[in-house]
């Protein structure tokens, strides 16, 4: 990764990921997780605040290591047991059947192999374990999705290597998930080529 990548990235993602519209999302996202969590894309932790009770621990997947120093005071304030345990999530580094739930939010746009990822996750889940999700994606409409594809080349080098225009939908059931829920909007106040959401569960 290059500088703008290491030390650029993750402070526009704190910030910009970390608006009221947003939280009101991982809130939302975050709700029913329970026991020991799979994060992977864990950045700078702005998912922490809205861990329920029910969660026992979290294993941090995250490559940037500022990501994860931005993530310190948070993790520091969390009652939760929270360890960073990974950087790559298309090699976890768990046994098969490892986790209760996995969490991924505003991830799958950057890592360079999606469906090896997903795949991965799917591996360290129990059965019947779920991925709980949010990501921005391709967009049903083709206007939209024409400029997603004229726009790729250049969002790719300005924000680390985040694609505009991935099916989640079929990603996860490609690696073998079922979508137990999804909703679909474009996220308010953004233009709408990056801002196509896809919410929700897929059950392994």
């Amino acid at each position: 990764m290059g500088l703008w990548t290491d030390r650029v990235v993750p402070r526009i993602a704190n910030r910009f990921l970390d608006t009221a519209q947003v939280r009101a999302v991982r809130e939302r996202v975050c709700a029913g997780l329970s026991g020991e969590v799979l994060e992977i894309g864990f950045g700078s932790g702005l998912n922490v605040p809205y861990y329920p009770p029910a969660v026992r621990s979290v294993a941090a997947v995250e490559p940037s290591d500022l990501g994860w120093q931005l993530a310190g005071p948070r993790v520091t304030a969390s009652e939760v047991s929270i360890v960073r345990s990974g950087l790559d999530g298309q090699g976890l580094p768990f046994e098969s059947a490892s986790f209760d739930v996995a969490l991924s939010t505003f991830t799958l746009c950057t890592i360079p192999d999606a469906a090896r990822a997903l795949a991965e996750v799917r591996r360290v889940l129990r059965p019947g374990g779920a991925l709980h999700f949010v990501e921005h994606g391709r967009s049903p409409e083709e206007g939209v999705r024409r400029w997603q594809a004229r726009l790729n080349p250049i969002n790719r080098r300005v924000a680390g290597g985040c694609h505009l225009d991935r099916p989640i939908d079929t990603l996860l059931t490609g690696a073998g998930f079922t979508l137990e829920r999804l909703e679909n909007s474009y996220a308010k106040g953004d233009p709408k080529p990056f801002g196509y959401l896809y919410e929700g569960v897929a059950r392994r």
